[in-house]
């Protein structure tokens, strides 16, 4: 396995570390682009290529060490692969580590919602997608990337923010006070502190990167035109890690694509925030 950013061994070692990495490089249930099992490699080679010092949170947060678990490769059916997912997550979790996952397709969320529900009482799900992916079932299972947080939605308090695709079968489904549709935040910034008023104290962050408008995030297995830009992501995701207690997360839906080393980039760069924002005030992550 290489190292995470290729940065050196003493910030990859799991007694070193404080987060946690894992693949889980399924893609059995998408049903029109394909190509999520593919990601990892590609966003390991983008973070390879990536500068390490964050401009905005003055910070090296890699110092504060990222190992990379092996992959979770279960592909027999949809059920087991979650149960696999499911069974993984529980261990990381007593570990006390930041742990986080990289899909594959949005399946992958649930068996790590499933778990991260068991250990946080009272979790708030904050899902940024371009679908509301609230199905109960979906060709025949419950365990497809249509219904990623259907189960979410009724164990845990999910938010849903960039929603401009659904079904009708969905709408029983829907938290309609706190699902924050694209259309309606577009040049918007009020929807931000709305939705986090709206969040418990902890949150797990499931990201499928087709929120983002496919002008800058083309490879996702269904790209939906009106997406959010990057800055209007990282302004609001900023607030959440400030203002709650991000206990986890998830990026999925990354396919990439021959000769577009852009989207593989901004998953890179996504990722990397997202820990920069964990760990902001961490002293070992700041530049003096």
């Amino acid at each position: 396995m290489r190292n995470f950013a290729g940065i050196e061994d003493e910030y990859c070692a799991f007694e070193n570390a404080a987060t946690l990495l894992q693949s889980i490089p399924y893609d059995g249930t998408s049903t029109w682009g394909k190509g999520a099992d593919k990601a990892f490699p590609a966003f390991l080679e983008a973070l390879e290529n990536m500068e390490l010092y964050d401009i905005e949170t003055n910070s090296e947060v890699y110092k504060t060490g990222v190992h990379i678990l092996p992959d979770i490769v279960e592909d027999e059916s949809p059920e087991a692969m979650v149960k696999a997912v499911y069974q993984s997550a529980k261990e990381n979790l007593e570990t006390g580590k930041f742990t986080t996952y990289f899909g594959g397709e949005h399946s992958v969320s649930i068996g790590v919602i499933r778990a991260f529900h068991e250990k946080f009482d009272n979790l708030t799900v904050l899902q940024l997608d371009a679908h509301a992916d609230l199905r109960k079932e979906y060709d025949g299972t419950p365990f497809n990337h249509a219904c990623a947080v259907h189960e979410a939605s009724k164990i845990a308090n999910l938010v849903q923010v960039g929603i401009r695709s659904m079904d009708s079968c969905e709408l029983e489904h829907l938290n309609r006070k706190q699902c924050y549709f694209a259309q309606d935040i577009y040049q918007q910034t009020s929807w931000m502190d709305d939705s986090i008023s709206k969040m418990t104290e902890n949150v797990y962050l499931t990201i499928d990167l087709d929120v983002f408008d496919p002008s800058i995030m083309p490879s996702t297995g269904t790209p939906e035109p009106g997406g959010l830009d990057w800055y209007t992501v990282i302004s609001y995701l900023r607030k959440v890690f400030k203002q709650k207690n991000v206990v986890g997360f998830d990026i999925v839906e990354l396919a990439p694509q021959e000769g577009q080393k852009a989207p593989d980039f901004l998953t890179a760069k996504l990722y990397y925030k997202l820990l920069s924002y964990k760990f902001e005030k961490n002293e070992t992550s700041m530049i003096k």
